[in-house]
């Protein structure tokens, strides 16, 4: 897997020493995949440990560094903070699927509990680690936690986002997510409360949260087909241009799929599926199938039990087979 760095630079593969000072506090260093279990997976079972993955050509990780160094030194010991150069460790980089960096994880009892990607204003990354530091005391003791709590907590966040509040469902998957590091519900569910507030890019970064043998949970599958439906909106004020297109030339299939994708865009899903719909109907292989690709994506991020995915499931096999 290619690395990306800002401005869309790859990684390269050369070994560059670390200009920061990452030895001039004891809670701070370097690692790397030799010592990458014990300086962080290991380590975090005492107080958390975040992991700065970072490139020495990378402009917004010579900013981020330092605000990240100040803030843990400030912490004296309730955190620490493991800096990984991913020129020389892309292997650790390959493994948590980062793509782009400065990207940062906080691992506790071994698992990835926090994240975010870019350089942060210093107000937000104090934030972060006086977060982490303050719950740094929690140990080993999960004993209020356990499945049948987590059940009731993630029915608790999903009644919360369903309503609206945003707020109260992060801080309950947050809550989950403490307990049981990597969840996949929980894992989903926070990156979708990111999702409807708008930060695209902080939901991408937590669904790396998400423990391995959770990767392919249809919960995170759905976020992730959020995502790439969410990947390069149309704005909503071309929707009547689209229509106005596509009153001049109902066959300018171009046009119906852009409109659909700005429908999508604006909230409105049942009226792109009716648009993606009609573009099978009218030609089922136009553009290598970019309208039944695109509602393929659609149900994914849906749900096979969203009875919007069950009905269009229909009517597309209704035309498929027909």
């Amino acid at each position: 897997m290619a690395l990306i760095g800002p401005g869309g630079r790859p990684v390269t593969s050369t070994p560059v020493q670390n200009s920061a000072a990452a030895g001039a506090s004891p809670h701070i260093k370097d690692s790397g995949i030799a010592t990458f279990a014990a300086d962080v997976l290991e380590a975090s079972r005492e107080v958390p440990v975040i992991v700065d993955f970072w490139a020495p050509w990378c402009g917004p990780c010579k900013q981020l560094g330092p605000a990240l160094e100040k803030a843990v030194s400030g912490a004296q010991g309730a955190v620490k903070l493991v800096k990984v150069n991913i020129d020389e460790n892309p292997e650790i980089a390959q493994q948590l699927r980062i793509q782009s960096i400065p990207t940062v994880f906080a691992f506790k009892n071994g698992q990835p509990v926090d994240g975010f990607m870019g350089a942060l204003p210093d107000s937000q990354v104090q934030a972060f680690v006086t977060a982490l530091a303050s719950g740094g005391g929690e140990g080993h003791d999960h004993g209020h936690g356990g499945p049948e709590h987590a059940a009731e907590v993630l029915a608790i966040a999903g009644e919360a986002l369903a309503a609206g509040d945003i707020g109260t469902a992060a801080q309950a998957y947050g809550h989950v997510l403490q307990d049981m590091p990597g969840e996949p519900r929980a894992v989903a569910g926070l990156a979708t409360c990111y999702l409807k507030s708008g930060d695209v890019e902080r939901a991408r970064t937590t669904l790396q949260l998400v423990r391995p043998d959770g990767v392919n949970d249809e919960a995170i599958r759905a976020v992730e087909a959020e995502l790439k439906l969410q990947a390069n909106p149309l704005p909503r004020g071309e929707i009547e241009v689209l229509r106005a297109k596509l009153a001049a030339d109902e066959t300018n299939h171009q046009a119906r799929f852009d409109l659909a994708l700005a429908l999508d865009a604006g909230g409105e899903r049942e009226s792109a599926i009716a648009e993606l719909l009609e573009l099978v109907r009218r030609d089922r292989k136009w553009n290598e199938d970019a309208a039944r690709t695109q509602l393929l994506t659609m149900f994914e991020a849906m749900g096979a039990t969203d009875p919007r995915t069950i009905e269009a499931r229909r009517k597309l096999s209704g035309l498929l087979f027909s």
